[in-house]
């Protein structure tokens, strides 16, 4: 009877987050500089007309926007989530390990040597930087005495973190990119197109259909490695492999969005209350409740003072440094 009740408030919450996700979508859609009514947005999406100038303000520059936002929103959510159980740190983060700092300066880099690349070249770029900033973050976490842990993994991200970011600026001001990399040090989707999201959205899908195969022995590894090893999980197989994918994942929205941080800080913790430690069904909930968090993020981000545009990462930030200052406090105590 319990599993059974538990089973309908599981299905509960997707079906609310799937509503409250194509209700913010609408909603994000409709709203700006120019306000649209709902029946607009519906006929612009379903039966465009090119002749019309609302159904163009809605196909060329609102609706890849947001779906933009949700796409990158659902990687970075997935990509914490993925993190959080394959390192059982519960503060770990792309943007808070210095992955997405990697990206962004693989990025930075490609501005300045390679001025006219491609979006599908940057892409490549964005998750080489993700991938190397990853492999130097474990190989610094695990030089020191006793190994890698939860604690040194944190340190030697924000360390990471902090130098790639100087380096990063420093680029940018020796090339003078400072105008074109202000975009992804404070993140925004403004500028996704439809041909970024041809080439984002089946690699996100596809990456996060991938880690929710991985989902039952991510539970395990996030529950213990003892339990995991008994349990017949070959531990460093899938710590590697929820790696590359959130590696992939980091790589594709920041090569979007820029290096927005702490969505998948949030999100997980927040799904774990609601339904548990099952990664079954935290890696597909985590992805909607990303894609609210960072579409609600754009929006605030337009209308705070339009027609003037704050940045999203700062939104995000609002929500994410008090909640990061929660965990780490509460870490300490439990130490």
């Amino acid at each position: 009877m319990m599993k059974r009740n538990r089973a309908f408030a599981v299905c509960l919450w997707f079906i609310a987050a799937i509503a409250a996700l194509l209700a913010t979508i609408f909603l994000a859609t409709s709203y700006g500089a120019k306000e649209l009514t709902l029946e607009t947005v519906w006929e612009a999406v379903f039966r465009y007309d090119a002749a019309l100038s609302s159904h163009q303000i809605v196909h060329d520059l609102r609706f890849p926007r947001v779906l933009g936002a949700a796409f990158t929103g659902m990687a970075f959510a997935v990509a914490g989530a993925i993190m959080q159980g394959v390192t059982r740190n519960p503060m770990a983060d792309t943007g808070i390990l210095g992955v997405n700092a990697g990206s962004a300066f693989v990025v930075a880099l490609s501005f300045a040597f390679l001025p006219g690349i491609s979006y599908s070249s940057l892409m490549v770029m964005s998750f080489i930087g993700a991938a190397l900033a990853t492999l130097f973050i474990v190989m610094l976490g695990s030089a020191t005495p006793g190994g890698l842990t939860s604690l040194k993994l944190t340190v030697a991200g924000a360390i990471v973190a902090a130098i790639l970011h100087s380096m990063s600026t420093g680029v940018a001001i020796y090339f003078e990119l400072s105008q074109d990399l202000a975009f992804w040090y404070a993140g925004g989707v403004s500028g996704v197109t439809w041909e970024h999201l041809r080439m984002l959205v089946p690699v996100i899908l596809i990456t996060i259909a991938w880690s929710v195969t991985m989902g039952r022995s991510i539970t395990f590894l996030s529950l213990g490695e003892e339990s995991a090893v008994n349990l017949g999980v070959k531990t460093r197989r899938i710590r590697l492999l929820g790696m590359t994918a959130a590696v992939i994942l980091s790589g594709a929205s920041v090569s979007v969005a820029g290096a927005i941080g702490f969505v998948g800080l949030v999100v997980p913790h927040i799904v774990r209350r609601l339904i548990g430690v099952d990664y079954r069904l935290i890696t597909p909930l985590s992805a909607i409740f990303g894609a609210i968090l960072l579409v609600w993020a754009d929006f605030a981000s337009r209308m705070v003072n339009p027609p003037r545009e704050f940045a999203i990462g700062a939104m995000v930030a609002m929500v994410g440094v008090p909640f990061f200052l929660y965990l780490a406090r509460k870490e300490r105590r439990e130490l």
